[in-house]
């Protein structure tokens, strides 16, 4: 009795198994067409997954007459002649820093998935194709294929040709000659791929050929296909398996072969993307210990006494035997499980974390020079890191305040709005990168919208607050030696542009001056050296250093040991000129009239002598010698070895600002109001100690000069005059009509 039931029972489970079996086959088959990007909950570890992700990742799912349809019936294009070139240098000049090729396509899947979501704000069917927005990378060592699916915008096949295969022709100009100059000195390249937004074709540093599928709400699926020399796109034979989204196929050089490995892939990830704002995950397996059930060898005999029912009952109570086996487990692994750093308290946050992060979202190798991290609370509440990078952004003066910067990220809710605004930072700050997140600002509104928000001005003008505390506490040395080099002009261009941080701005300020022969000085420490009764901050700008030293202007001040500041460079004399004073002292440019000593009340006697000894020269230069060429002729107070110099009115031009002001007409056309000033005439100041004055003056006493030729006579003085007293250098092509 009892082995008759136990034969009934082998059958019924023997039925049950074909029945699952057939039931695994039908769903193993329903798969084969499911994307990558669809969810997969409920996923695991059983043979029934494995197969399942296996099938629904490969592009090779495609049956013999869909392989024979893509190759027979997609449209070739062509590359575009730059591309060509550029994909050329990018695979010779990259080659030994060939991973940086998974840090661009994670990159570029990253920007779709923002694309999408901003989508999603305003349009609530954006993501009905598929709600899930991850990167997923999977290796299938067996068919030497790496893939990166990520649920993104995903791409048209019209965007499919233009995106992949043209790029505007400006910047790939540029590009290249960025490469060529980065190649000649001996520079990293591989930043300038991610910069110039051609990092996809990195791709081709480790793949043969690269298939990108690709599904946009507005299009249906399509294949683009390439083996660097010309691209093929097609709509694809097997409908849409994505839902949407981009999934990129490389397959991979033999010399590739190592990117098939996990730790590998693990590795980059970790190197160049744990920051990156979706999930990104990784197919790989581990091993784990589980319990199994040991199977026992039925009795050798049975009682033929013992009841049916009894025997059932036992079988039922009798506990099973287990035993531990090691089992290899397969499932996607998150890979960037770390919470945005600037939602973590600064204490929390390691300064390793910060440069990481800071290499991450910038794409930058070297780290910043300082950084930020702060919260903002008050009329708005947002978080935000900002950093100082070590060297100025390549092109930060290209198209100044026109162009737009890429720098600041702006996020709401931890959700990426845009980087494209013009004014979270002013222009003069526009080398400063960070991100700032805020709860209070609207997330389903247009950028357009949000650009006009009344509380992006309060959060600017926090940043820029934030932005100048963070650079004042850059110690001296660094600051003097790397920071002014890299971005002094933009903290000259702050003092001018930026009317209610000026005098922040200014204690940032850094010249060259009389006082050190090369160290750098403050305009707080040229007051702290100013005498005790010294009330101006004097300079004197030129061309440079030199120039500006060996200027008969100056010649006095520093022989009575006053302190003089150098202008050197273009922006300066603009810079000062914002800048009406300092602590309290006004400034005063050595090179035009003002310039005044404390003198005792014997030196005012003498001076007035002097004044009325030299008053029959005076003259004669003013109405006959120099007549309607100069303003007035005066007995210098600041000369010492020089016999002349020409010198502006207070509101008028230096030679300096004068030669600067000409070489832009040259490029933009001189303005009515640059006339005006170019036009002005100057004051003439004579040395009196000077021997040739002194014989000038003897000459116009006994009319000796009535025997020169007036026109030689005045050629001569004027091209000493021009030529060694002033910078108004110009004026010498213009003597012989004197």
């Amino acid at each position: 009795m009892k082995a008759l039931w136990l034969l009934g029972l082998c059958c019924v489970l023997l039925l049950a198994c074909g029945s699952v079996k057939a039931d695994d086959q039908l769903d193993v088959e329903a798969t084969v067409e499911e994307d990558l990007g669809k969810s997969r909950e409920g996923s695991r570890t059983d043979d029934e997954v494995v197969q399942r992700e296996e099938e629904a990742i490969q592009l090779d799912g495609l049956n013999a007459s869909q392989i024979k349809e893509l190759r027979e019936k997609s449209e070739k294009f062509a590359f575009q002649a730059e591309v060509n070139r550029m994909m050329k240098l990018i695979i010779n000049s990259l080659y030994k820093n060939k991973e940086i090729f998974l840090r661009e396509l994670i990159s570029n899947a990253s920007d779709a998935l923002d694309k999408i979501r901003l989508i999603s704000l305003t349009d609530e069917n954006a993501l009905s194709g598929n709600e899930e927005l991850t990167v997923k990378i999977k290796c299938d060592k067996e068919k030497n294929l790496l893939h990166v699916t990520d649920t993104g915008v995903g791409m048209t096949r019209e965007e499919l040709v233009k995106n992949l295969g043209t790029i505007a022709k400006s910047g790939t100009s540029e590009f290249l000659n960025k490469m060529t100059e980065a190649q000649r000195d001996g520079q990293s390249t591989s930043e300038l791929i991610g910069q110039f937004g051609v990092g996809f074709y990195s791709a081709f540093l480790v793949a043969d050929r690269v298939i990108v599928t690709s599904k946009h709400n507005n299009d249906s699926q399509h294949i683009w296909e390439s083996d660097s020399n010309e691209f093929s796109v097609i709509a694809d034979p097997r409908g849409d398996t994505l839902g949407r989204g981009t999934t990129i196929t490389l397959a991979l050089k033999e010399e590739a072969s190592d990117y098939l490995e996990l730790d590998t892939i693990k590795n980059l990830v970790k190197k160049y993307s744990q920051f990156i704002n979706f999930p990104i995950y990784l197919w790989s397996s581990k091993t784990e210990t589980v319990e199994e059930p040991i199977e026992e060898e039925e009795p050798a005999k049975e009682k033929d006494e013992v009841d049916d029912e009894a025997a059932v009952e036992d079988e039922e109570e009798k506990k099973p035997k287990t035993k531990k086996v090691e089992k290899t487990v397969w499932d996607w692994e998150l890979m960037n499980d770390i919470k945005p750093i600037w939602q973590r308290p600064s204490k929390e946050v390691e300064e390793d974390e910060y440069k990481a992060f800071y290499k991450s979202f910038s794409k930058e190798s070297d780290d910043p020079m300082t950084f930020i991290h702060f919260t903002a609370e008050g009329e708005v509440t947002f978080k935000s890191i900002l950093f100082v990078p070590t060297s100025a952004p390549r092109g930060l003066f290209d198209e100044y305040g026109s162009k737009k910067s890429d720098y600041i990220k702006l996020y709401v809710r931890r959700v990426f709005i845009t980087d494209d605004f013009h004014d979270m930072m002013p222009k003069y700050l526009n080398f400063i990168k960070g991100v700032v997140d805020s709860d209070d600002l609207p997330l389903n509104v247009s950028r357009e919208t949000l650009q006009q928000h009344k509380l992006l001005k309060v959060i600017r003008k926090k940043l820029v607050r934030k932005t100048l505390d963070m650079i004042k506490k850059i110690a001296e040395e660094k600051y003097n030696k790397t920071f002014w080099k890299e971005f002094g002009t933009n903290i000259k261009l702050g003092v001018i542009e930026d009317h209610s941080n000026r005098t922040r701005l200014a204690k940032l300020l850094r010249f060259q001056s009389s006082f050190h022969e090369s160290d750098l000085t403050s305009l707080d420490q040229y007051v702290e050296r100013m005498k005790e009764k010294q009330d101006k901050i004097y300079f004197m700008a030129g061309a440079n250093r030199k120039e500006a030293e060996s200027s008969p202007f100056v010649e006095r001040l520093l022989k009575k040991g006053y302190e003089v500041i150098y202008l050197t460079e273009p922006v300066d004399e603009y810079c000062i000129q914002a800048l009406p004073e300092f602590d309290g002292k006004r400034f005063q440019n050595v090179a035009k009239e003002g310039v005044k000593f404390d003198e005792s009340e014997k030196t005012k006697e003498n001076r007035a002598a002097v004044e009325k000894e030299y008053e029959p020269l005076l003259e004669w230069m003013k109405d006959k010698a120099l007549k309607d060429k100069i303003e007035k002729a005066v007995i210098s107070q600041r000369l010492t070895e020089s016999p002349c110099a020409l010198v502006a009115s207070q509101y008028g031009w230096s030679g300096n600002m004068e030669r600067i002001m000409k070489a832009q007409a040259y490029q933009t056309g001189m303005d009515i109001s640059a006339n005006y000033y170019a036009s002005q005439k100057k004051t003439l100041e004579i040395n009196p100690r000077h021997p040739l004055i002194k014989d000038m003056l003897r000459r116009v006493k006994v009319s000796i000069v009535k025997t020169l030729s007036s026109s030689v006579f005045i050629s001569v003085f004027l091209l000493m005059v021009m030529k060694i007293v002033s910078f108004y250098i110009r004026k010498m092509k213009r003597t012989k009509q004197f």
